[in-house]
Formats: structure tokens, C-alpha cells, sequence
């Protein structure tokens, strides 16, 4: 029983060994993958998009229930690479962002518009805004806050 365990540990390995050795990884890698990727580490060399604003949070005051805020925040790339913002997202349906969809240059500015609809908002609010770009943390967050006076019932 001993022998025929052995035989068969044999046979298996000659067989991984004998498999292994037909095939050369050389062979089988795709040129267009490591075309990629060597493009990809040129542009990783450069740097990461560094971003700066003129301000990270707004705070809009007292306003009436139902009046809509508005605000620019000012975006710089004080980086070495092109700032691509790929998303903006307000915390709420009432809090609605416009970025820039074209890359901004190193050293150009943008504008991030956001508006704000106080309607069914009543007293102290926060609201946030979250964007996703090509920068070292992946995201940046701007703050709206301020206080809504409720509608007379």
C-alpha cells in the first residue's frame, strides 16, 4: 500500500513538472497591458494633482425657509499634473454642485458652484459637498452651514 501511495505522489509531481515546463510566462504576457501600464507609471512619476481653494466652507448667514443659496468655491491645481475632478456629491438631494468637467492645468483656477434649496430645511444647517479627483487623498470635502428661519404655520 506504502509503494503505491509513493507511486502515485510521483506521478503526480512529474506530471505539475512536466506541465509547467511547456509553457514560458514570456509568452504569455500582453504587450498592450504592459504598453498601459508603462504609460501609467510615466504619468505617476509626474506627481499627483494637488488641490487648493479660496475657501472650504461657506457660511451663508440667516435666511428664510424656501429662498435658495447660492456660492462659488475657487478651485486652484497647485500641482504638477493636470486636477481631474471625476464626481461632486451633495450630502442631500437640496445641496446640487457644478464642476468643472475639463481637466484644470497646473496653476489654472475653476469654479464649483452650489446651490442650496432651504425649502423643508428649518433652523441650523450643515450640508457638504464631496469631491472626487485625481488628488493624493482621492477626495476633498466643502461645508455650506448657516441657519434657516422656519415659515410662519
Amino acid at each position: 500500500m506504502k509503494k503505491i501511495t509513493i507511486l502515485f505522489a510521483f506521478l503526480l509531481a512529474t506530471n505539475f513538472i512536466i506541465s509547467c515546463a511547456d509553457g514560458k510566462a514570456s509568452t504569455k504576457v500582453n504587450k498592450q497591458n504592459l504598453d498601459t501600464a508603462k504609460t501609467r507609471d510615466a504619468e505617476i512619476k509626474q506627481g499627483v494633482a494637488s488641490i487648493s481653494f479660496d475657501k472650504k466652507e461657506f457660511d451663508f448667514g440667516t435666511v428664510n425657509e424656501g429662498e435658495i443659496v447660492e456660492t462659488v468655491f475657487k478651485v486652484t491645481n497647485s500641482g504638477t499634473t493636470d486636477l481631474v475632478i471625476t464626481n461632486a456629491t451633495g450630502s442631500c438631494g437640496c445641496t446640487v454642485p457644478v464642476w468643472p468637467k475639463a481637466p484644470i492645468k497646473p496653476g489654472e483656477t475653476g469654479d464649483i458652484a452650489v446651490k442650496f434649496n432651504t425649502s423643508g430645511k428649518p433652523n441650523r444647517q450643515m450640508k457638504t459637498v464631496t469631491l472626487t479627483a485625481n488628488t493624493e487623498s482621492g477626495r476633498e470635502v466643502l461645508t455650506l452651514r448657516g441657519s434657516v428661519t422656519p415659515k410662519a404655520k
